[in-house]
């Protein structure tokens, strides 16, 4: 029951990143016209995907170490090194890269960066969640 419970946090993960970054983001900029207004509502829900990544992953840390008797085994410790870089790409994006694409700071360069860190976020989680959906024999 765990595990299936894990399971459906980690597709949560990888199915909101999937929705706000690559659906509703882009939606926002071609709907409603002024770049600055949908950068602003976009900014807003990339802040509330840091706080959806940081609960799953803490959740799903939690699991992984219940899981684990005295060692972690090779595919929990690969699950683990995911989910832990997952979680800091959230974070540097949030707290590091998000305030200076809000000031318009170069913001070429602090874009790309924020959506590279966003897409590494993304292979994580979906690479978590494809490790997890694996049928255990």
């Amino acid at each position: 029951m765990k595990g299936r419970i894990a399971l459906m946090l980690a597709a949560l993960w990888w199915g909101s990143l999937t929705t706000i970054g690559f659906l509703v983001v882009p939606m926002l900029f071609s709907r409603l016209g002024n770049p600055s207004v949908a950068g602003n509502f976009a900014g807003q829900l990339f802040a509330a995907q840091t706080w959806v990544a940081l609960a799953c992953g803490l959740v799903l840390l939690i699991h992984f170490r219940s899981r684990a008797d005295d060692r972690l085994t090779d595919a929990d410790r690969i699950g683990v090194i995911l989910i832990v870089t997952a979680m800091l790409l959230a974070l540097l994006q949030q707290y590091a890269v998000a305030p200076r694409i809000l000031a318009r700071e170069n913001l070429r360069l602090w874009h790309s960066l924020g959506s590279g860190m966003y897409l590494g976020q993304w292979l994580c989680a979906g690479a978590l969640l494809w490790r997890m959906g694996r049928v255990r024999d």
